[in-house]
């Protein structure tokens, strides 16, 4: 048997955002891996899409449920908006083991357990999610928003348990490992799956700083008005910040130094040649939620990486970057780099760090191992 099901929260392509990132390129390393993938997305706001068909066995779509009744459910918003009758037969129908992506889709996991007690079942955990909206509540200034993000935090917080009915949890950064793995059985280390296979960096000097991210995410606009405001507000080195939906604060904020420039919602071509042309990859985040797939793209194709503790925090990757305290070390780190040229012995060291284990081939294999 080398048949799974893989219940995705979105449809995991365009893949232009961590969590649908690592979903896609852990579907092409199962197949490469001989494990043939029977996908099920809950859409919303994503089109459907024929690559999906040509790297899985099958491909089912569900309609996620909408409207503010779900925010009275005593389920997260997040999981009661994803619960289909429809999947749940689906699943029943056969034994094949299934991997549910993040707590978001594991509304049926109880009755499947209840039902089909040898069922192989492993939940993916792409955060502690409890604490990730508790990081977004402090994040947000909306008081609706913020009052939403609180109740769901509480709500995930009770919910996490169904983590009992799981065969195994994947968990996505060492941080969450250390979490989980005190509270429930079989939990294992499974890091962030990604575009690259091979560290591919380009020596020499680039021209600017760039930070890149989803800039509509609370967490990224709080990164990038910090930079703004305590790194390059005074100084004359090109800032470039590039990512989807900038709002209108960003672009206000980014007004107040001529060498600050915005890239609005760039492809993956253009976002690509960002990362590879920048001379520093300036990455800040205040919520440690596993590894940042942001720096994984600046590791595995930018140059010089400078960052703030916590994105690197339980990540063994703070080797590989330049880690800044505040916005003084920052403004002094960034003045160093700017005249350092990056050597084919940077690359060697990024090369044997990264090749190993972020592996995406050896990292399915060994989820392989935990749902077969």
């Amino acid at each position: 048997m080398n048949k799974i099901h893989l219940i995705a929260f979105n449809v995991p392509f365009p893949a232009d955002y961590g969590g649908v990132i690592d979903i896609f390129y852990k579907v092409k390393a199962f197949r490469e891996c001989g494990v043939k993938v029977i996908l099920h997305c809950f859409e919303y706001g994503r089109h459907r899409s024929a690559i999906l068909n040509d790297i899985c066995e099958k491909v089912f779509y569900y309609p996620r449920s909408k409207g503010p009744f779900y925010l009275l459910d005593t389920l997260p918003y997040i999981v009661s908006t994803r619960i289909s009758s429809e999947l749940t037969e689906r699943l029943l129908k056969d034994n094949y083991p299934i991997l549910f992506e993040g707590l978001h889709t594991t509304a049926c996991m109880k009755e499947i357990a209840a039902i089909k007690k040898k069922r192989k079942m492993v939940v993916r955990t792409h955060n502690i999610e409890h604490d990730y909206y508790r990081g977004l509540m402090n994040a947000e200034g909306s008081l609706p928003r913020k009052l939403y993000y609180y109740s769901e935090a509480n709500k995930l917080k009770r919910y996490e348990k169904v983590l009992n009915y799981a065969g195994g949890v994947a968990a996505i950064s060492k941080a969450d490992y250390n979490y989980f793995s005190n509270l429930y059985d079989h939990v294992h280390y499974i890091p962030a799956f990604h575009p690259y296979n091979e560290v591919d960096i380009q020596t020499g000097y680039g021209t600017y700083a760039l930070f890149h991210g989803n800039l509509s995410v609370p967490e990224n606009k709080k990164a990038v008005l910090y930079l703004i405001e305590e790194v390059f507000k005074d100084m004359d080195y090109p800032f470039v910040i590039a990512g989807k939906e900038p709002g209108h604060e960003i672009l206000k904020a980014a007004e107040v130094n001529n060498h600050i420039k915005v890239v609005s919602n760039p492809g993956e071509e253009e976002m690509d040649k960002l990362i590879r042309h920048a001379h520093i990859n300036v990455l800040a985040t205040f919520q440690a939620t596993g590894i940042k797939l942001k720096l994984l793209s600046s590791l595995f194709r930018g140059r010089h990486c400078l960052v703030n503790p916590v994105m690197v925090e339980d990540t063994g990757l703070a080797v590989l970057c330049h880690v800044a305290h505040s916005g003084a070390e920052f403004r002094t780190m960034l003045e160093q780099l700017k005249e350092k040229e990056f050597q084919q012995e940077d690359i060697d060291g990024r090369k044997k760090h990264l090749e190993e284990e972020l592996s995406n081939i050896k990292n399915a294999q060994k989820l392989a191992t935990m749902l077969f």
